[in-house]
């Protein structure tokens, strides 16, 4: 009884986010079952035209889940970019250059970012926007699972994720694995008319001290597998310039 009245506790404390077991069965099964094979993540896909809903794989993979908002603790955020010489065939093929960092690309061109022709705006197809895509990858670990799923943010969200890591998380003194985290979609209208779908976030509960300490040796203990997973057309979605 005193177990579940402690989980029941931490529960409440921590806006209904189960902790991961990362101690228990759980965590020994996986490192059993799944010795020599690769860890993958779920991804969540941001709908193209303005949808308000992810698409979330499901039970089915035929099926996948359309979730109105996606909650849990982000354990992992970084920039990636990655720039493809030919246009998207649908083959999910990996790109001639990338960067894991937002700030060294390797592949062909390669060298520094900041410093690359295709990586400056007027160098893509149209004309005006940029021939590398600069995306931000944020891994969310909902309530009661061990891995996280995966969500790829594109160039239009990427402010709104900025301001919210700022002014509502770290300016408090917080870290983004010590707060539960709220994502939903709206839609907006770029300066073309096109109307695209933007993550929007907002910080649902405080962890408390002992929940912020087991998510911050998560967070590390999973690094090394975020920042080395390979990028392929599927981490890419919708672009178009923001109004």
């Amino acid at each position: 009884m005193k177990s579940n009245k402690k989980e029941k506790a931490i529960t409440v404390a921590n806006g209904g986010f189960v902790l991961p077991n990362l101690d228990g069965e759980i965590a020994e099964a996986m490192e059993n079952e799944m010795d020599g094979l690769p860890i993958t993540f779920d991804r969540a896909k941001i709908p193209a035209g303005g949808g308000l809903a992810f698409e979330v794989p499901g039970e089915d993979p035929d099926s996948p889940d359309m979730l109105k908002e996606l909650v849990g603790v982000i354990v992992d955020h970084h920039p990636v970019n990655a720039y493809w010489q030919e246009k998207f065939n649908g083959q999910n093929t990996p790109p001639d250059c990338s960067s894991m960092d937002g700030k060294n690309g390797e592949g062909n061109p390669g060298g520094k970012c900041v410093s690359c022709p295709y990586n400056q705006f007027g160098s893509g197809d149209d004309g005006s926007g940029k021939a590398c895509k600069n995306m931000h990858r944020v891994y969310l670990l909902r309530s009661g699972e061990l891995i996280p799923i995966l969500l790829t943010l594109p160039p239009t969200s990427i402010k709104a994720f900025a301001d919210y890591l700022g002014k509502r998380v770290v300016s408090k003194g917080k870290r983004s694995y010590g707060v539960l985290t709220k994502i939903t979609l709206k839609k907006a209208v770029s300066s073309t008319g096109i109307q695209y779908s933007q993550a929007q976030f907002a910080v649902v509960a405080d962890l408390d001290p002992a929940a912020v300490k087991a998510m911050r040796e998560f967070s590390e203990r999973i690094k090394p597998v975020t920042r080395r997973l390979a990028i392929t057309e599927v981490d890419t979605v919708e672009e178009v310039k923001e109004a």
